[in-house]
């Protein structure tokens, strides 16, 4: 009996799980974005002091319950040596969050090209997109209409996909809420090509 009852009770308390990659050039705040997302969705969670996070090498796990949904992030660390493995997250990926540093000027053909031969990969082929531009809370940075037709040049490799472009700062939580609830919005309704992970 309780066997049968555990189990009822686990069926009507999962939740659908989708996996979300983190993506973007070192220093442009994917990991203070992720830790700016646990602090907005997830109760009595005091995240990591911003002084406190340092560069990503290799890989960053979070969850977070949303609207009815387990977000899975995955927030892989920027370096150029690393950027080689993100490949091997993107089967597994329902979406992308792709982080540009709207500070950086210098490195932003970088962050272009990097963010192209993602898009490229056909293992993402349809999957939602949301482009951040962070660090919004900083003077004279590039918003969002100076940084949306620079990656919309990749518009034929975004394609027909879910994609939105958004002021933030990860630092404040600024924008987070936003970007994360359209992100579940547009996950959602690809799920028929790309369903939730199996929960065991």
């Amino acid at each position: 009996m309780y066997t049968l009852m555990h189990g009822f009770y686990k069926y009507m308390t999962q939740k659908d799980d989708y996996c979300v990659v983190i993506l973007g050039l070192d220093n442009a705040g994917k990991t203070t974005y992720l830790e700016a997302a646990k602090t907005t969705f997830t109760r009595n969670y005091k995240g990591l002091n911003p002084s406190k996070i340092t560069t990503t090498v290799g890989l960053n796990i979070g969850t977070i319950d949303v609207q009815g949904v387990r977000l899975s992030f995955w927030d892989l660390g920027g370096q150029q040596e690393l950027q080689s493995l993100w490949d091997k997250y993107y089967q597994e990926s329902h979406g992308v969050i792709y982080v540009i540093d709207s500070n950086d000027r210098e490195r932003m053909d970088e962050s272009k090209m990097i963010f192209d031969k993602m898009i490229k990969n056909e293992l993402l082929s349809g999957v939602p997109l949301l482009i951040l531009a962070n660090k919004q809370d900083l003077p004279d940075v590039m918003g969002v209409r100076e940084i949306k037709p620079v990656f919309q040049q990749a518009g034929a490799l975004i394609g027909r996909r879910d994609c939105l472009t958004i002021p933030v700062s990860a630092l404040h939580g600024e924008g987070v809420d936003e970007g994360i609830k359209w992100l579940v919005e547009a996950i959602k309704r690809h799920a028929v090509v790309r369903p939730p992970r199996e929960n065991d």
